[in-house]
């Protein structure tokens, strides 16, 4: 065992001596990393708090702070938590919005090291429209004696409509484009959920107007538009968006006919020509009920169907997952772990050469060979930077433009004029572009406590 680990050492940090340069090959490790942008989303919750207790989740996000679980829940590791609130709970009366909601929303993520993705939702069955908005003269698209007349739907084509749920978009993007711990917000225009579908949609112009003030309201935030209506899907993802799907996972066990994994998710895909979006924007998807429901359905799915569920979401390029802060079944954690591992990017440094000494003030060379093995690029803003001693020097590797597979950084690096001659070690960091600290796991061996990894020592002259 002593000497197989010897030989490992001498493989990961190989010398060349008589090329002057140091080749590092360093060891893949095999774990589940929980890195900024993507993986397994808390939904209504934040890292720690307690799970669901029943299969069943609450469509109204928190308004105050939850509690902390009292023993850890078993759930994955998450960096992103994902909230959705109803207009009447942010607008109970015109032009009062409740801000402290979503602001104490997004200091909770931070506080629990998870950016926000969010959504704002017009109404649903049980969460109508504010009454101030349904009592202002506003026209209504349903009646009472409907079939679903009890419930209150607007007809978006009324100018108030587009006038007031537009006024909430602009002025959330106003106060939230750019939030620091924002991951994303949903497009959301009308029907249940703000989803876009529904018996009562307005005319395609003013759907594109209210699709449009999204893009208005967050130009730097990134949005992700739903999926249901083909439409607004394909104009959304043209204007920029990514897009996220509610019912992943369903093969007819909820037994409504139509089965969403087979008849509509991966047709509509092609048909609206949003397979490459992937490559500039996030794909997000949301299981039709929970993990605990599959156990359920069609006398539970096989090992064979989630294995599909799984890898459809991979052709997809998914990012995120929602599973309604529900229990993964015991017996598919492992299926699930490995899952995780293939979800957004998973960067693998397999081979950097530098030289085994540099002039301060001068140029060195350095050759890195990657491999991202996850399903999709990292979205985010980060950099890929190296550490000499103390001194960070930041590389100009476009980390967005890393699609799934071998990817290469080479170029010459300053070396700061700063340091003194001597002995150094040198260390390899993906940071966080505001913050410049280390923020990205990579899956090797070598994460220090401060999260560089070191690659060996270096000698300036």
């Amino acid at each position: 065992m002593v000497r197989q680990s010897f030989l490992a050492v001498l493989l990961c940090h190989a010398v060349f001596a008589q090329s002057g340069v140091n080749v590092v090959r360093p060891v893949e490790i095999q774990d589940v990393l929980v890195n900024p942008g993507m993986g397994i989303q808390t939904f209504q919750r934040f890292s720690g708090e307690a799970l669901y207790p029943t299969l069943k989740w609450s469509e109204a996000g928190p308004t105050a702070q939850a509690s902390p679980a009292e023993q850890k829940p078993d759930f994955p590791g998450s960096s992103l938590a994902y909230c959705r609130w109803f207009w009447s709970e942010l607008e109970p009366r015109p032009g009062q919005y409740r801000w402290e909601i979503i602001d104490n929303a997004l200091e909770q993520a931070r506080k629990h090291d998870q950016k926000l993705d969010f959504r704002m939702m017009p109404y649903d069955q049980g969460h109508p429209l504010p009454e101030w908005y349904r009592n202002s003269g506003a026209r209504r698209a349903n009646q009472p004696s409907d079939k679903d007349g009890n419930i209150w739907s607007p007809d978006a084509d009324d100018p108030l409509y587009l006038k007031h749920w537009g006024a909430l978009v602009l002025a959330a993007g106003a106060r939230y484009d750019g939030h620091p711990y924002l991951d994303s917000v949903d497009v959301s225009t009308v029907g249940y959920w703000g989803e876009g579908w529904g018996p009562y949609l307005p005319s395609w112009q003013r759907q594109k107007e209210l699709l449009d003030l999204h893009f208005e309201a967050f130009k730097h935030t990134p949005l992700l538009v739903n999926f249901d209506e083909p439409r607004a899907l394909e104009y959304g993802v043209k204007q920029g968006a990514g897009w996220r799907l509610d019912c992943w996972g369903d093969l007819g066990g909820r037994g409504k006919g139509m089965m969403h994994m087979l008849d509509m998710y991966p047709q509509q895909v092609v048909r609206t020509g949003i397979q490459e979006a992937w490559q500039r924007y996030p794909v997000s998807l949301e299981t039709c009920g929970t993990p605990g429901h599959w156990k359920k359905w069609n006398d539970g799915y096989s090992d064979a169907q989630l294995d599909d569920i799984f890898q459809q979401a991979l052709r997809w390029h998914a990012t995120s997952i929602n599973i309604k802060s529900t229990p993964i079944p015991p017996d598919w954690r492992g299926k699930w772990d490995e899952f995780q591992k293939r979800i957004g990017y998973r960067l693998v440094l397999r081979r950097f050469e530098y030289p085994k000494s540099a002039k301060a003030g001068r140029m060195m060379h350095v050759a890195s060979w990657w491999v991202n093995q996850g399903a999709a690029p990292p979205y985010g803003a980060f950099i890929l930077a190296l550490r000499i001693g103390d001194a960070v020097v930041k590389t100009a590797a476009e980390l967005k433009k890393w699609l799934p597979g071998d990817q290469v950084f080479d170029g010459g690096l300053y070396v700061p004029d700063s340091l003194p001659p001597g002995s150094y070690k040198l260390h390899i960091g993906v940071l966080d572009a505001r913050t410049e600290k280390p923020s990205v796991k990579l899956a090797i061996q070598g994460l220090q406590p401060d999260g560089w990894y070191e690659l060996g020592a270096i000698q300036i002259q």
